[in-house]
C-alpha cells in the first residue's frame, strides 16, 4: 500500500481498517490460490480493487440493505460492509467455490451485517428486496440492469462500478433501463479527493410510478 493509498483507506475505513487489511490479506493468499482473483493483481490489490470499490460507500444512504450482485470476491460487497457496519449485505453469488470463500472471510472477520446467498440474480428476486443493488464487472449495462433493478421491488438505487465507457452503455441499456422502471441514469465520478484513479459509477433511480387517488 503506497503511502497515499494508506491515507485514503484510513478516512475510508476508519477504525475498521484492520479489517480491511485483514480482508486484503485473505484476497492475496486464500482469494488467489482459489482463482477468485489474478495473481498479478496481488500488487495492485489496494488502490485498483479494494480502494476503487468502498469509496461508493459515499453514494449509499445510511442504514441501507444493499445487494450485491455477481460478488465473486467480495468487490465492492466486502468492502461496503467494513467500512460501513450500519449497512446491511447480502452477497449474491452463484458459484460455490466463491460462496465458499466469501462465508470463510465473513466468518473470519466477524462481519455480522452480510449474508452470503448462493443463487443466480435473477433467481433472488422476491427472496431479496434491496434499497442499494451494487455491481462491478458482471456485464454490460444493458443486461446488467435486468439483473439489479427487479432486486429494487420497485424503489431505491442501482450503483454499478464501470469503466470509461460508462456513457456509451447507458445510450445502449436506456430503452431497457426505463421498461424495468428507472427514471434517472447518471455517471458519477466518485473519490477524486482520495484516489489517484477515481472511480465511475453509474447510478439508476428506480421510483414506483404515483398512481392517482
Amino acid at each position: 500500500m503506497t503511502a497515499a493509498e494508506r491515507l485514503a483507506a484510513e478516512k475510508i475505513f476508519g477504525d475498521r481498517l484492520g479489517l480491511a487489511e485483514r480482508y486484503v490479506e485473505h484476497l492475496a493468499t486464500s482469494g488467489t490460490e482459489r482463482g477468485l482473483i489474478g495473481p498479478r493483481e496481488i500488487p495492485r490489490l489496494w488502490g485498483r480493487h479494494v480502494l476503487n470499490c468502498a469509496v461508493i460507500e459515499s453514494e449509499i444512504p445510511q442504514g441501507s440493505h444493499v445487494a450485491d450482485v455477481g460478488s465473486g470476491a467480495g468487490l465492492p460487497g466486502l468492502c461496503l460492509a467494513i467500512a460501513r457496519p450500519d449497512l446491511e449485505l447480502t452477497l449474491i453469488e452463484p458459484l460455490e467455490r466463491r460462496v465458499i470463500w466469501l462465508q470463510e472471510v465473513v466468518d473470519d472477520l466477524g462481519l455480522g451485517n452480510v449474508t452470503v446467498m448462493r443463487t443466480r440474480a435473477e433467481l433472488a428476486v422476491g427472496m431479496v428486496t434491496a434499497d442499494v443493488v451494487t455491481a462491478r464487472a458482471v456485464s454490460a449495462l444493458s443486461n446488467l440492469a435486468g439483473l439489479t433493478i427487479p432486486l429494487l421491488g420497485g424503489e431505491g438505487e442501482v450503483v454499478a462500478i464501470k469503466g470509461r465507457s460508462a456513457g456509451e452503455e447507458i445510450e445502449k441499456a436506456a430503452k431497457a433501463i426505463r421498461k424495468l422502471g428507472g427514471v434517472e441514469t447518471s455517471v458519477v465520478t466518485v473519490g477524486q479527493d482520495l484516489l489517484e484513479e477515481p472511480t465511475t459509477v453509474v447510478r439508476i433511480v428506480v421510483k414506483k410510478t404515483q398512481k392517482s387517488a
